[in-house]
């Protein structure tokens, strides 16, 4: 009976690959690969010849069958595109199928962008809340955002290049100016870690390429009154300040989420901040 192995591969610099993991390939019977374009060329680096079969989003239900099958005779490597197997990737259904078939299921730690980039984010690190790739339209974004906005965790994303932008601007619509820390091109020849506020980011990465991974400071817990947030508005709307003025002062004097803001001083939200 066979052992179904996770292997973590590069996110980037194939010097990261561990002695472990290429031990682990080179002894395996078979190994599934999320893109095989990519895994034949990490193989061919380390001089891998193991047969390999495609493991991907749209066929890793129907492929289960046929490595369960394999299991029964031999060891199977899972690995991804880049990092572990099965975050964010395919992955935990074969895990799980595997060990309700009562094969062993071992990992070979890895790199993963997410980590590296917490790690190496200056952010907090003991409390982190995990968001994976972020929805596609504006709409689910916020609601995620929203969702969180008052955990005190450091949040973590991964994100496209070409809605890099808009989710920035979704992040301080729903989050406020917070600290972020975006990692472009992690452990590859253009790598690059900003740091700075979210509008400092708009402001910075005004023509984005590359994989993103964004660390966004946690919620400080520190909310201020409804009625103290109320009377500023009134001061406000007394000195005769216009809507997109005084959203941006009241962002900096409150930290509250720009939509919140918004809401109460069209006067549609009364209860209290969540």
């Amino acid at each position: 009976m066979g052992t179904l192995y996770l292997v973590g591969t590069p996110i980037g610099n194939l010097e990261d690959m561990s002695f472990r993991a290429v031990r682990v390939l080179k002894e395996a019977g078979l190994i599934a690969s999320e893109d095989t374009r990519t895994t034949r060329r990490l193989l061919s680096y380390f001089d891998i010849h193991v047969p390999l079969t495609s493991y991907f989003e749209h066929n890793k239900i129907l492929k289960l069958g046929h490595l369960l099958n394999k299991l029964k005779t031999t060891d199977v490597a899972l690995v991804s595109e880049a990092g572990m197997p099965g975050i964010s990737d395919p992955g935990y259904e074969l895990v799980q199928a595997a060990d309700e078939a009562g094969f062993r299921v071992v990992p070979i730690p890895g790199p993963s962008a997410a980590i590296t980039a917490l790690a190496v984010s200056g952010l907090p690190t003991d409390r982190f809340h995990y968001l994976g790739f972020l929805p596609r339209k504006s709409s689910a974004r916020l609601r995620l955002f929203e969702k969180y906005s008052s955990l005190e965790a450091t949040l973590l994303a991964y994100e496209t290049p070409h809605r890099l932008n808009v989710s920035l601007h979704d992040i301080i619509t729903a989050l406020g100016n917070r600290r972020i820390v975006v990692c472009r091109e992690l452990t590859k020849l253009h790598e690059e870690i900003f740091r700075g506020t979210v509008e400092d980011a708009v402001a910075h990465f005004s023509e984005p390429r590359g994989e993103f991974t964004l660390v966004v400071e946690g919620s400080s817990g520190k909310l201020p009154s409804l009625s103290g947030v109320q009377d500023l508005i009134r001061e406000l709307k007394t000195a005769g300040m216009s809507t997109k003025e005084a959203l941006a002062r009241l962002g900096e004097d409150t930290g509250l989420p720009r939509k919140q803001l918004y809401r109460m001083w069209l006067g549609n939200d009364r209860e209290q901040f969540i």
